[in-house]
């Protein structure tokens, strides 16, 4: 599944402009695969936004503001739900992705047993059989 961040490109609104810039460069920064969705140039997909934002998540007044974030047909968050994460250290939680650090390890180790290698823990080594 591929984040979908959904944006208005012709927004007056600054302070909307800053909350995507902040999404899309945290996204960039870490290496997370994402596509930019640009509600101002597809009804189509901007209809499809509004739908798939869950009635408890949406305002009481007016439409939901972008940026919307989803993981492929799953709603993520607005930016405030993202800004949290983020302040939290649970950003690949709340995108619905395993972290880096997992998948890294899970890596190193999957590669280690492939090469009849051990790990390390501490200053023992453990060999694998």
């Amino acid at each position: 599944m591929v984040i979908r961040v959904f944006i208005a490109s012709s927004s007056g609104f600054v302070a909307i402009k800053k909350k995507q810039q902040d999404v899309v460069r945290f996204l960039e920064a870490n290496k997370i695969e994402f596509e930019e969705v640009d509600i101002t140039m597809s009804e189509e997909q901007r209809q499809w936004m509004y739908k798939n934002i869950p009635p408890e998540k949406k305002p009481a007044q007016g439409n939901p503001l972008p940026p919307q974030i989803f993981n492929g047909d799953r709603y993520c968050g607005d930016y405030d739900s993202f800004f949290e994460s983020k302040e939290s250290n649970t950003v690949y939680s709340f995108l619905g992705l395993k972290s880096r650090l997992a998948s890294k390890r899970e890596t190193e180790t999957e590669t280690e047993c492939e090469q009849g290698r051990g790990r390390e823990r501490g200053r023992h080594r453990i060999r694998s059989r």
